[in-house]
């Protein structure tokens, strides 16, 4: 190493120490009983025992911060200059573990104006229940004619790494459809390419085929699926999509189907299953998933109506009808749980907990598309009782809809546009044994300033039980192969 070299060093490191002695610390502190204005919002939330640090920042002219974060005589304590507070990522691990199943008190102390001013005190209380350690999701303009630089992604939810999966540059610069697991298993998942050339691509333990899931009498290709518990079949709809512009400023766009069925697909065979029930020429039906232990399938349907002129009309109801696996045989019999034309509601996405005690959907004045309606809130009903949470501390007066479970049943994951009605984010929320919802918080970012900068929307986050065993350019390699057909 040179002599100059060692000059370099040298001052590096002593402007890191001068900076650590020039930041201030608190004095003359006078309290305030205000919570301190932190963005994101994380005061008095549950979170999981594996979750990356909860970096923030004031939302004030702060000078200098202090925060503390203690729990049963324990703690650390940080100090900075400026607005900005970031955890390192082994002291916050430490104190995970040690806070598992209690309550963490967290004070933020702030110069401001030259007065430091100590804000009421908030809790993190650490579920011992982890949250399912990966995250997939589609980042995407927020916008109807625009998805250049489109991307799917998968994040490690107990840090801030991040890859690609599929890459709009790689595949022919094609719309993708998200990426959803088979029980949460990185194993089994499948993702869309759209566009000429495109297809399913398959997913199982990293061998990946293009699949072509369409005979001649479907309106069109699978849109929305969901795999079965054995991994053999999918159930999905077909659907013709149409957006139409609104004429009032205050809503942007409507989408709506034109035609809409629903098939089930057995993934060995490659034979398509079908039902009148199902493809039944007064209704559409759309939004199918399998119970997660195989014996229903749920769906939403709505009778047809003249469109788009009596699109506020439409509103869909949660159905569901038996499924035999061993056989793959479709029930005979339609039960419907929720009507949405008596609430005047409209039910889409519906998910079941993989313990099968809860279902989860998203509900809207009316339609099928509800993250271009703000007041698209979430509902979660018992289906041992069929009592319905309406999860008013989990809704925003945005959209918030798009959800999915952690293989454990007590973390839902969402995309909320609760900040500025236009941007997609995904928020967690703890559902305890008893089926209570809690305050839900956004994923966390290395940057603080990180959703302040992000001109994307993260759009159907889904939860993973690990990583998954491909890369994106994989995806490009299977696109560029031969598809399998089904009939």
């Amino acid at each position: 190493m040179t002599s100059r070299h060692h000059i370099h060093v040298l001052s590096a490191l002593i402007a890191v120490l001068l900076l650590a002695a020039c930041t201030p610390t608190p004095s003359d502190v006078r309290t305030s009983n205000q919570l301190p204005p932190i963005y994101p919002d994380y005061t008095d939330i549950t979170i999981p025992c594996n979750i990356a640090p909860l970096n923030f920042l004031l939302r004030s002219d702060a000078e200098a911060v202090e925060v503390s974060v203690e729990c049963d005589g324990e703690g650390m304590k940080i100090n900075a200059k400026g607005h900005e507070i970031t955890f390192g990522a082994s002291e916050w691990k430490a104190m995970l573990e040690k806070a598992k199943g209690k309550q963490m008190k967290v004070t933020v102390t702030a110069l401001e104006h030259g007065q430091w001013t100590a804000y009421k005190s908030f809790a993190w209380h650490v579920s011992e229940d982890p949250v399912d350690p990966y995250l997939t999701y589609r980042l995407i303009e927020p916008d109807y004619e625009i998805y250049q630089n489109l991307s799917l992604r998968e994040r490690c939810v107990e840090n801030f790494d991040e890859r690609p999966i599929a890459d709009y540059g790689l595949v022919g610069n094609r719309c993708m459809n998200c990426h959803t697991y088979g029980s949460q298993s990185p194993d089994l998942s499948m993702l869309y390419v759209r566009g000429e050339g495109g297809g399913a691509i398959l997913n199982r333990g990293g061998k990946l085929s293009k699949l072509n899931i369409k005979t001649k009498d479907m309106v069109s290709g699978s849109v929305y699926f969901g795999f079965s518990p054995g991994g053999r079949y999918i159930v999905f709809s077909t659907n013709v999509i149409i957006p139409a512009f609104h004429a009032r400023p205050r809503k942007r766009l409507e989408v709506f189907d034109s035609a809409s069925d629903v098939y089930v697909a057995d993934l060995e065979s490659h034979t398509i299953i079908n039902s009148s029930l199902l493809c039944d020429s007064t209704v559409f039906e759309t939004f199918p998933t399998f119970s997660p232990d195989g014996k229903y399938i749920y769906y939403c349907a709505s009778p047809k109506v003249q469109l788009p002129m009596d699109l506020k009309e439409m509103r869909y109801s949660l159905c569901r009808i038996a499924f035999d696996e061993k056989t793959g045989k479709i029930g005979d019999t339609v039960d419907t749980l929720f009507s949405g034309s008596r609430q005047q509601l409209s039910v889409c996405h519906p998910r079941i907990s993989p313990d099968g005690r809860q279902i989860v959907y998203s509900v809207a004045d009316y339609g099928t598309f509800p993250i271009w309606h703000q007041e698209s809130d979430l509902q979660m009903m018992n289906l041992a009782t069929g009592e319905i949470n309406e999860m008013t501390i989990v809704n925003s007066k945005k959209s918030d809809t798009y959800h999915s479970w952690s293989s454990n049943s007590r973390w839902l994951v969402f995309a909320s546009k609760r900040d500025d009605g236009l941007y997609g984010k995904p928020y967690f929320c703890y559902i305890d044994r008893q089926g209570k919802p809690h305050k839900p918080f956004v994923l966390p970012q290395r940057d603080p300033s990180f959703y302040d900068e992000c001109l994307k929307s993260f759009n159907a986050p889904e939860l993973g039980r690990g990583r998954l065993p491909f890369e994106a350019v994989d995806v490009m390699h299977a696109v560029d192969g031969q598809a399998i057909d089904f009939k």
